[in-house]
């Protein structure tokens, strides 16, 4: 077994994956796609076109597992959650995390498993 550390390049500064998951309206475990998830998503897309922001990936994602709190967005590498109501939520992230490299303490939540 090898103990040779390599250091691979980064792809992204920044990797938002943005759960897209629909669940039946009504169904008992809730869905991000329920809570409004796709034009939040679609709005953060647009975002980092216009500020040409090609160092920050975004993925979209099936269920992240915390359907009850969606939408939900994570961002890594440091694996801050986010919990985004509207686009000037996403605009606060945009421009504070991944722009400035800092946290919306105000949207990012805490999960518990």
């Amino acid at each position: 077994m090898s103990t040779e550390t390599i250091e691979l390049p980064a792809v992204f500064r920044h990797h938002v994956f943005c759960c897209y998951q629909q669940r039946p309206p009504g169904h008992p475990r809730g869905s991000c796609g329920a809570s409004g998830a796709a034009p939040l998503w679609e709005h953060l897309g647009k975002q980092l076109q216009i500020k040409n922001l090609a160092d920050i990936g975004m993925a979209a994602t099936g269920c992240l597992g915390f359907c009850s709190a969606g939408p939900l967005m994570v961002v890594y590498p440091s694996g801050v959650w986010y919990q985004p109501r509207n686009a000037e939520d996403i605009d606060e992230i945009v421009q504070t995390h991944l722009v400035g490299d800092g946290i919306v303490e105000r949207l990012a939540v805490v999960l518990k498993p």
